[in-house]
């Protein structure tokens, strides 16, 4: 799958495509159903199948502190579009000169000029232009006096794939992770590289993997029997989701400990599939309290995963 990581990359041989656009966060069965369709289309039509999505997504820019949680980063969202068999995936950076352009232009430079949309899939409340004035009706219109296609996402639902992202979160929220593996397509897990923490864990005897989240807010928060992949390898372990209170933590992290796994890990890339909420995140009054809590929350662990 390509990448045109930009407006600025885009190119002549670009123009010419079967395309939708949306947040496709998380890339769940909604959205897979979407895409199936959108391939079929395009293959039908002789085009590529592209996706227009948004960094940052547009709430992230218009009300960061009220942003829903990421179920997925742009890294992530790539590999599951890749294995929907997406051609294309352009990512348009979403700042206030891009949402300052009127809903005329995005359609006449944008798709028409620059894309050469010839079918085109949105959900019926997309709205764009400065002051989300343009609309699914406005593209309608545009589409039969500029000759593309436009559809609704619905129409490409079915039944049992009526899912939302939005729904996605409120599950995981719960702790729910088997029903949200069932609408993702896939259990849930967070990924990413291991980074240089401070080192607090090792010296009470739980050294942890540490994995920042490149997201506005996480879609889970607390504490975590979880399994986790490394090189190749699945183990189990409790992972904790937050901001980490008691060591005055700054930035919302991924911090977990790995049982029965003495190698290193700095600079390596690790899945995390939570399997159970323990607790919320909260904070210890003493760094002895936190250890404490971390050896009940290591031993309920072992007790879910049957491990000494």
């Amino acid at each position: 799958m390509e990448l045109i990581r930009g407006l600025h990359n885009l190119r002549p041989e670009h123009i010419g495509c079967v395309l939708t656009i949306g947040k496709f966060d998380g890339v769940h069965r909604g959205h897979q159903a979407v895409l199936a369709n959108v391939h079929e289309k395009a293959r039908r039509l002789g085009l590529p199948s592209t996706v227009m999505v948004f960094e940052p997504q547009p709430e992230e820019l218009f009300s960061p502190d009220t942003a829903p949680a990421r179920l997925s980063t742009l890294r992530e969202k790539y590999q599951l579009l890749k294995e929907q068999s997406v051609d294309r995936l352009l990512c348009v950076r979403f700042d206030e000169y891009f949402a300052s352009q009127t809903a005329d232009t995005f359609i006449e430079e944008l798709l028409v000029e620059r894309l050469g949309v010839k079918f085109l899939v949105v959900g019926d409340d997309f709205r764009f232009g400065r002051g989300r004035r343009g609309d699914f009706s406005m593209l309608e219109r545009a589409g039969e006096a500029m000759g593309f296609d436009v559809v609704s996402t619905q129409s490409f639902m079915v039944d049992d794939c009526r899912i939302s992202s939005t729904a996605v979160r409120e599950v995981l929220a719960k702790g729910e992770f088997e029903k949200a593996g069932n609408m993702l397509g896939r259990p849930f897990v967070i990924d990413g590289r291991v980074v240089h923490g401070d080192k607090k864990g090792r010296t009470i005897g739980f050294p942890t993997a540490n994995v920042l989240l490149k997201r506005s807010r996480p879609a889970i928060n607390g504490v975590f029997a979880v399994t986790v992949d490394v090189q190749g390898e699945r183990f189990y372990g409790v992972a904790n989701v937050g901001a980490r209170p008691t060591v005055q933590g700054k930035r919302t992290q991924l911090e977990v400990h790995i049982f029965n796994y003495t190698g290193t890990l700095y600079g390596e890339q690790i899945k995390v599939y939570p399997v159970k909420k323990l607790r919320d995140e909260q904070k210890f009054d003493s760094f002895d309290e936190l250890k404490q809590q971390i050896q009940r929350d290591a031993e309920a662990a072992k007790a879910l995963f049957g491990i000494a």
